[in-house]
């Protein structure tokens, strides 16, 4: 395709309220707009275009742009580190896998450093990988900022992500209403600027995954809006059966994924869990196993009967007739 050019155009005798009362160029002024360029449908299929790829497959497209969001205290903060090192290492994040390590930017503008540093050692020893390359995570930390952090929703905050992130191919922004100060949430046109930006982040070939609140209703807090652009969407639940004792456990549900069908965009059961050395480890099953299908999986994970009645709250002798069901079924 040719490069897009701009030509010149004039409005002569145009009257003053023809934009809203607004002065419009006279004849002697001059506006340009861009040349823009069509293209056949043979043309577009004959276009060489890269395969479409995945920083999670299939549920986190590369480049693309995702929402994760839950009510507070969920653990999406949790999901969301285990989500960005997953990708920086090439690994697992819940039962999706990594297909290559990428180089992301965790931005965070809620947690104390002190709390984020101590959740991000739980994740790693957890999964017990570790980066590559020290380089290929990187955080912005609102807390570490005498100021606080750029406000996302303006021109100039946008432009200092961008500048920030030019190296990296992911950025994960948590959370919305902390980084994105004074935009209405039930305000379409106040999400339209910001829309604009992440759209060309994904232009620029990169991922960004936005981590919201949920509002009272339990969908995403604000404007209905914000989704339009999106690739996937994921929303984190409250079980049906859930204790706040238990911390982070929620149901996930994809609401949203481009191309993605079948077993894994299926609703999931998750809890993070007591590993070994210290780390915390996922635990998923499906949301009609309860605790009993969330101690089988961590049964065949090798668990120990002691170890999974801690994490289920189930008893040490349930527990040991499941895995005797198990060992002989």
């Amino acid at each position: 395709m040719t490069e897009i050019q701009a030509c010149e155009f004039s409005l002569p005798n145009a009257p003053e309220n023809l934009l809203g009362g607004r002065q419009v160029p006279s004849s002697n002024e001059k506006a340009t707009v861009p040349t823009l360029q069509t293209l056949s449908a043979k043309e577009l299929l004959q276009m060489s275009v890269p395969p479409r790829t995945y920083a999670l497959e299939p549920i986190l497209p590369f480049p693309g742009l995702a929402m994760i969001y839950a009510p507070r205290g969920l653990g999406k903060t949790y999901l969301a580190l285990s989500v960005s090192y997953a990708i920086a290492i090439g690994g697992r994040a819940l039962r999706w896998n990594a297909p290559k390590a990428l180089r992301v930017l965790h931005v965070d503008g809620e947690m104390p450093v002190a709390a984020l540093q101590e959740r991000l050692q739980q994740i790693i020893t957890g999964s017990q990988l570790h980066p590559p390359d020290e380089d290929q995570l990187r955080f912005l930390i609102g807390d570490l900022v005498p100021d606080g952090l750029p406000n996302i929703a303006a021109q100039e905050g946008m432009k200092a992500i961008e500048q920030i992130a030019a190296d990296r191919d992911v950025i994960v922004l948590d959370n919305l209403s902390t980084l994105a100060a004074g935009m209405r949430e039930n305000e379409a046109d106040d999400w339209g600027s910001f829309q604009a930006w992440l759209m060309r982040m994904r232009r620029a070939g990169k991922l960004v995954v936005i981590i919201h609140h949920a509002g009272k209703s339990g969908s995403q807090r604000g404007t209905s809006r914000r989704e339009d652009a999106l690739d996937t969407v994921i929303a984190l639940r409250h079980p049906e059966d859930y204790s706040s004792e238990e911390g982070a456990r929620f149901a996930l549900h994809i609401e949203k994924a481009r191309g993605a069908i079948g077993p894994d965009v299926a609703p999931l059961e998750a809890r993070l869990t007591d590993g070994p050395n210290g780390g915390l480890v996922w635990t998923f099953t499906s949301p009609s196993g309860g605790k009993k299908g969330q101690a089988v999986a961590l049964l065949r994970q090798g668990r120990s009967i002691r170890g999974v009645a801690q994490a289920t709250g189930l008893s040490k002798s349930a527990v040991g007739r499941l895995k005797e069901v198990q060992r002989h079924g």
